[in-house]
């Protein structure tokens, strides 16, 4: 893996879950980590953990990616190293409830972590992929992204957001070889799903297992540009398959209906993802 992306990866949304099968994942194929999220103790915790067990150099960097400048400060204090691989994990919402019943500041701040801040990650840290001729890029997405339901709106959009774009950097970016793949989850056995069905007192019921995520996303890197993680077809499409948008509208929300919560990225909804 270093060889083919170089000696350096960044997770953003690092700290535990999905994130964290990914960083573990990384470091046992040789890769330094860089570990990305916004909880000081646990992320220090957790990079602990990672030079323990794979003997790697591992960076921690406390930021929120809803935050203004975030991307650009991550950029700036890993400038004196090569960023290989990037995966980006970030970007998940508490609660499944009506458009309106969220105040207009929080659709903004998830538009700007899961739009926003997944452009300019790509914009800075795949230029100079490019320009090396070798890198790889993870963008996490969700099976929200596959068709508008309720409750789900500015998350499926932003979700949907990220999905197109993995797609397209990855026509743009395979002949100069970078990788880019769009991960599309469903529900997965985060400490965040945990959380979230703990305090609703409901089982969790199957959910994928994030090593088994992470590990599948890396060895299909090359693979994309999207991968369907637990599809028979995972190179395939939408699971709706040509059944008209309005109906499948109408299965997603009867779908998400079922559900609080969309946790980072966490959703019973079928097809959305528990990632963290």
């Amino acid at each position: 893996m270093t060889s083919a992306y170089g000696p350096w990866g960044i997770v953003a949304g690092g700290s535990d879950g999905v994130g964290a099968a990914f960083a573990h994942e990384m470091a046992a194929r040789g890769l330094n980590v860089v570990l990305v999220a916004r909880r000081v103790a646990v992320l220090e915790a957790f990079a602990e953990e990672l030079r323990a067990k794979h003997g790697v150099e591992v960076r921690a960097v406390t930021l929120d990616l809803s935050a203004p400048g975030a991307v650009a400060e991550l950029a700036s204090v890993t400038s004196d190293i090569e960023i290989g691989l990037f995966v980006y994990n970030a970007g998940g919402d508490d609660f499944s409830t009506p458009f309106l019943d969220k105040d207009l500041d929080t659709h903004l701040r998830l538009i700007h972590r899961n739009c926003d801040s997944v452009l300019e990650a790509a914009y800075r840290f795949g230029g100079p992929m490019v320009a090396r001729g070798r890198g790889g890029m993870v963008i996490v997405t969700s099976g929200a992204a596959w068709v508008g339901g309720a409750t789900l709106a500015t998350y499926g959009a932003t979700k949907a957001f990220d999905l197109v774009l993995a797609e397209a950097l990855w026509a743009e970016w395979r002949s100069r070889g970078v990788d880019v793949l769009g991960l599309v989850l469903g529900k997965t056995d985060t400490p965040s799903m945990r959380r979230v069905f703990d305090a609703k007192g409901e089982p969790y019921g199957d959910a994928a297992d994030p090593d088994d995520v992470a590990r599948e996303a890396l060895d299909h890197l090359a693979d994309g540009p999207t991968w369907i993680f637990g599809s028979a077809e995972p190179t395939g499409g939408s699971p709706f398959g040509a059944m008209p948008r309005r109906d499948a509208v109408l299965a997603m929300s009867r779908a998400s209906s079922a559900s609080t919560s969309h946790a980072d990225d966490a959703a019973t909804a079928p097809g959305t993802d528990q990632s963290d």
